[in-house]
């Protein structure tokens, strides 16, 4: 009994001996985890979702080649007995053969474009993650369909009513600044959110819509002045009051709506001209 009384004291020992910074270090390392979980279910349901309306398309498109191909059989079949094909026969014929290459065409490019389009979505993910590295609960990133949102809270970069970048949102900003040049061939639009109580207008700023447009340039500016950033990859936009996360009924809620929102995306032309290349290598095969 005395040796168990011992080392339940040795374990308690033990236990008091772990660091209150080391906890802090553990709890927040979980904090990142959970939040990489969070955006990976995120980013799975959205992939499921956009995976299920491919498939319907592709069924669709699969339903016409059988109709064609059935055609084609019956018109085979009737010109059987047949000794000699007129060439109106002839030329039906070959018109649904042609009609029958191009569905199979389209057919086999959608399903290259996506295919493409998944690999290229889950590089984008992984690599993004992993070089934004930010961990704060002012700040949201999130990655539906290819696109990465990071949702910026004001508190970390302006201060009430001003567009003025603080000296803490550049330590943000920096972080912010390595994702986007690690993806050069990506546009990035820079939006700026208020609530919304009106603005008290300063010979300069007339309302919230000026308000936001000058915090989103204010942010571009610091990001190709001192960030590096290249200017021909951002956008400024601001939305002034009227896309809100939720309500303007709280003083909490005024203040989530009151945010700065990057997102960072692929150019448009990209994915098509991924596309056409992919038409033409078909048609030289």
């Amino acid at each position: 009994m005395k040796k168990l009384i011992i080392a339940f004291s040795c374990l308690m020992l033990l236990n008091s001996c772990v660091s209150k910074k080391k906890f802090t270090e553990l709890e927040n390392k979980n904090k990142e985890i959970q939040d990489l979980l969070n955006s990976a279910t995120v980013k799975l349901n959205s992939c499921l979702e956009e995976k299920a309306g491919v498939s319907a398309t592709l069924a669709a498109l699969k339903e016409q080649n059988d109709h064609l191909k059935s055609n084609n059989q019956d018109l085979i079949s009737n010109t059987k007995d047949l000794t000699v094909l007129t060439k109106k026969g002839a030329d039906n014929l070959e018109k649904s053969l042609e009609s029958l290459k191009e569905k199979d065409l389209k057919i086999t490019r959608l399903q290259d474009a996506l295919t493409k389009k998944d690999s290229v979505t889950l590089a984008i993910v992984t690599s993004l993650k992993g070089a934004v590295g930010i961990s704060d609960p002012d700040i949201e990133i999130n990655v539906e369909k290819g696109v990465v949102f990071i949702s910026i809270a004001d508190k970390l970069l302006f201060k009430s009513g001003s567009y003025t970048i603080t000296d803490k949102a550049k330590e943000v900003l920096f972080k912010v600044a390595k994702v986007i040049n690690s993806k050069p061939d990506f546009e990035c639009m820079v939006e700026g959110h208020t609530d919304n109580v009106p603005f008290n207008g300063n010979g300069i700023l007339v309302d919230n819509w000026d308000l936001s447009v000058k915090r989103s340039t204010a942010i571009i500016r610091v990001l190709t002045k001192e960030l590096s950033v290249n200017p021909a990859q951002l956008i400024a936009a601001g939305r002034s009051q009227y896309v809100p996360l939720v309500d303007n009924n709280s003083i909490e809620n005024k203040a989530r709506n009151r945010r700065t929102r990057i997102v960072v995306m692929p150019k448009i032309d990209q994915f098509y001209d991924m596309v056409e290349k992919e038409m033409k290598n078909q048609i030289k095969k």
